[in-house]
């Protein structure tokens, strides 16, 4: 890192709004590429945790390298924003934005830390938002720092950048330190040289950082994942067309996926996406049209689907016991929204598990890393948890795939075929071989063949 920024990074992180995931992450891999870092966070007790290397969330390799940077001397922990602000150059805002009641963005974290940067900054900062958030948040976070500024009655130059994540629960330590692309919104050329000499030794081997405007920046995220939404939301509906006129989406999928103009990737049919990002920032995006009076038809169509989708394995299940499930054992495997995350936001397990306790069923469900936030989300007076994927099958009425884990891809069908009642499996994801099952004397129904 070059010496004009002082190497110093500062990352906010608010523990009431889902913190941990984008600062906590952002921060670390500055960190592990040189840079000196201090989180802040409003929750002491996460703080002392973390000091002491115990990670919030569940992300494979970030626990190692949070350890190794703490050890390093380059990765700090603190609640007092006031203690630090002044010895960095760069804030990175990485606070919530969860959905308001109407779907919009939820901006007060946002602007609570640009009020704090305002009361408690003496010289000059770049404010870089890393959060999610609608178009025209960067003039409000202006004003927010203005406004203390005022009351101060100081005079401090100030930059406010967009610097919108596109991190893969699962996979974000890799994609932040090998980036496709770095998005950033700027409105100097000071903030724009700051995080060109920040990002570049990310990108050192293949330089791809797009500047823009500011409002361009904000806008990129949201129509990143509305796009990628949409393509799941379509490949889903083509799918259910395709079992009723006796075609197979695994086949479509890579007919159409050869296409260059196509690509091949987020064209998986399957019972629906989840997770922190793609929902709420498809109905934010919808709600930030409305506001300009634009009526975004599509996108109000893909959230439909995707709701729709979330519980076709229940009208699979229900189509098969002929609407007679009381009483019959379902066993779940997987309950994150995706695989490697214990994430659970908008994920179509929190639906179809609530349908299958609503028609009387024993539900009998296993993840790897997700069941504790299963127990706080879903309760446990109805469900009962297993620590083991095939104690959910004992005396099971059906096997429902709902998150595709690497250790579900080869089971043992003998063991599955034994301990089941009825040997019936019902395949969210795609992941089986439908021939190879059907001839192990299973009935089988996956997505769209």
């Amino acid at each position: 890192m070059e010496q004009s920024i002082n190497n110093k990074t500062c990352l906010l992180e608010n523990a009431e709004c889902y913190a941990g995931y984008v600062g906590l992450v952002t921060g670390t891999c500055f960190a592990e590429m040189g840079a000196n870092v201090i989180c802040v966070d409003v929750d002491r007790t996460k703080i002392e945790k973390l000091k002491n290397g115990i990670i919030p969330i569940y992300e494979p390799g970030l626990e190692e390298l949070v350890k190794k940077n703490c050890n390093d001397g380059r990765l700090n922990f603190t609640t007092d924003l006031a203690s630090c602000i002044n010895d960095v150059d760069i804030v990175f805002s990485a606070v919530g934005t969860p959905p308001d009641e109407d779907g919009s963005a939820d901006l007060s974290y946002v602007l609570e830390v640009a009020r704090t940067i305002g009361r408690t900054m003496n010289k000059y900062l770049l404010v870089v938002t890393k959060s999610t958030v609608p178009v025209g948040t960067a003039a409000l976070v202006r004003k927010a720092i203005q406004d203390e500024l005022d009351i101060r009655n100081l005079d401090i130059q100030f930059d406010v950048a967009s610097n919108p994540e596109f991190l893969k629960e699962g996979n974000a330590v890799n994609d932040f330190m090998h980036p496709d692309r770095v998005v950033v919104g700027v409105e100097s050329e000071k903030a724009k040289a700051l995080l060109s000499r920040l990002y570049k030794p990310f990108l050192i081997n293949n330089f791809r950082i797009i500047f823009m405007d500011v409002p361009s920046a904000e806008m990129t995220k949201y129509a990143a994942n509305a796009m990628l939404a949409t393509r799941i939301s379509f490949m889903n509906n083509i799918a259910n067309l395709c079992e009723k006129v006796g075609a197979d989406i695994n086949m479509v999928r890579a007919g159409i996926g050869s296409d260059e103009r196509i690509g091949s990737k987020f064209l998986y049919a399957g019972c629906g996406y989840g997770g922190s990002c793609f929902p709420k920032d498809v109905r934010a995006l919808i709600k930030t049209a409305s506001e300009n009076d634009v009526d975004l038809e599509i996108l109000k169509a893909v959230e439909r689907v995707n709701d729709e989708q979330k519980m076709i394995l229940f009208k699979k299940l229900s189509a098969y016991y002929s609407n007679k499930l009381s009483g019959k054992t379902i066993a779940v495997w997987g309950l994150s929204f995706k695989p490697e995350t214990d994430d659970m936001r908008d994920a179509p397990s929190l639906l179809l598990v609530d349908a299958l306790v609503k028609a009387g069923c024993v539900v009998k469900a296993y993840d790897p890393i997700a069941i504790p936030e299963a127990k706080r989300r879903l309760g446990e007076d109805h469900i009962i948890f297993v620590d083991d994927m095939y104690d959910a099958l004992i005396d099971a009425d059906c096997l429902m795939l709902v998150t595709e884990w690497k250790q579900f891809r080869l089971p043992s069908w003998a063991v599955i075929r034994k301990l089941m009642k009825t040997p019936y499996i019902l395949d969210g994801r795609n992941i089986y071989d439908r021939e190879e099952v059907k001839a192990l004397g299973f009935d089988y129904e996956c997505i769209g063949r």
